[in-house]
């Protein structure tokens, strides 16, 4: 569960944050290879002679203590995941040094095969072997979702491997405390937003979108309706009969489409937010922008 990290990989990080540096203070990323963007962060691709790995890089940790309560969440997240039956994928943490003040931190895991990646594979596949894809995915998610545990369900969040299913997206460690409350630290994922609606986005983050994750039928509604997303509405019928077996008010087609319209808007106003931000701080304050954001998003 846990890939432990090796000199190697730790000297190639050192490398890859000094060309994040660069490409922060230019804007180029030519000595980066991006394999993907999510909503707050990308995922890089770095390898050796002997191993390749797909690398996260976090928000920056202001303190060794925020980074040891991050580490503890997130080691305890792939426990509970796998004990709910869901396998996520060899994930370690590795620090590296930075030019910014504080601690910079890499989610390291292995560089899987991108057609196995689950709009990729679901692309290309069988039907037969979509609907048993889709079936493992409904059902791990219906088993390990509940108020102390969630999970992010969305097809670019699996990978059908040769040993099964597994889980990717286990950076946002959503686990919670007997009272609700939240074990993650959502400001730091807030700190990629521009300081003045970080406030109202912690509120929205912990009342809203972290809330749905923690909801079965919310969240298989999420990831029947992100098939709107990655083109894949054909496959929307077929996931809806699977996963309204797991729930009592069934999710309907039309409840997906309005779902995925008001959740595009959402992510696209914070995307223009982040951009201005980045414009204010490179031509204003003149300073490097902290996060890579993707370019135009087809959504």
């Amino acid at each position: 569960m846990e890939v432990q990290a090796d000199r190697e990989l730790a000297t190639l990080l050192v490398d890859v944050e000094k060309s994040v540096g660069r490409a922060l203070r230019t804007g180029r990323l030519d000595d980066l290879e991006v394999l993907g963007y999510g909503e707050i962060s990308c995922v890089l691709a770095i390898e050796s002679k002997q191993a390749a790995w797909a690398v996260k890089r976090l928000p920056l940790f202001e303190s060794e203590e925020a980074f040891r309560a991050y580490r503890e969440v997130f080691f305890d997240y792939l426990q509970a995941l796998s004990n709910a039956g869901v396998v996520p994928v060899d994930s370690t943490l590795q620090v590296v040094s930075s030019e910014e003040p504080g601690i910079q931190v890499y989610c390291v895991q292995p560089l899987l095969d991108a057609r196995r990646l689950g709009p990729a594979y679901l692309k290309t596949c069988s039907f037969d072997e979509g609907l048993r894809f889709l079936e493992e995915i409904v059902a791990a998610t219906a088993s390990a979702v509940d108020p102390r545990l969630g999970l992010d369900a969305q097809l670019s969040n699996w990978v059908q491997t040769d040993e099964g299913l597994r889980y990717l997206d286990v950076t946002t460690p959503m686990l919670r405390e007997e009272d609700g409350t939240p074990r993650l630290d959502t400001g730091l994922f807030v700190a990629a937003l521009p300081w003045a609606v970080r406030a109202l986005a912690d509120a929205l983050l912990v009342d809203q979108i972290l809330e749905q994750y923690h909801d079965r039928r919310c969240a298989l509604l999420d990831l029947a309706a992100n098939l709107h997303k990655e083109r894949l509405q054909d496959w929307i019928p077929p996931l809806l009969e699977l996963a309204n077996q797991y729930v009592s008010d069934a999710i309907t087609e039309e409840e997906c489409s309005a779902y995925y319209r008001r959740d595009a808007r959402m992510w696209s106003a914070l995307l223009l937010l982040r951009r201005l931000d980045r414009t204010w701080q490179h031509h204003i304050r003149r300073r490097p922008y902290p996060f890579l954001l993707p370019g135009s998003i087809e959504r």
